[in-house]
């Protein structure tokens, strides 16, 4: 092993909101002290139940990905495994996420954007 993973950082245009929708989500606690880095305008952070690190770092002239197309990359996702798809989607949504992709059928995953525009997963499980 070389490295423990710190936690995941995610670019966005307002940090403190994007914590708060996650926190909705996840869980945990938003911007709780933290001797790895310092808090401001410009950084969030959201310290899940699981012991996730979710970190939100304003960028000025942020761009949402595109999704499905490319124009724009994701780059990367969560899946958030859930056991009820549709009542985790009536909260998601109620939360400020939007729907990208309901799927077909019986498919055991849909996906959304959060209120920055990031694609994410709810993956029945």
């Amino acid at each position: 092993m070389i490295a423990v993973l710190q936690c995941l950082v995610i670019d966005c245009p307002a940090p403190a909101a994007l914590a708060a929708f996650y926190r909705s989500v996840l869980g945990g606690e938003v911007d709780r002290p933290d001797g790895r880095w310092a808090l401001g305008e410009a950084w969030s952070t959201l310290h899940t139940p699981g012991g996730l690190v979710l970190c939100f770092q304003g960028v000025a002239e942020y761009r949402p990905p595109t999704w499905p197309g490319s124009e724009r990359p994701q780059q990367s996702h969560l899946d958030l495994a859930v056991r009820d798809l549709a009542a985790a989607e009536e909260r998601v949504l109620a939360a400020g996420a939007t729907l990208l992709d309901a799927g077909e059928g019986d498919r055991s995953w849909r996906v959304y954007a959060d209120p920055a525009g990031h694609p994410f997963c709810l993956v029945r499980h």
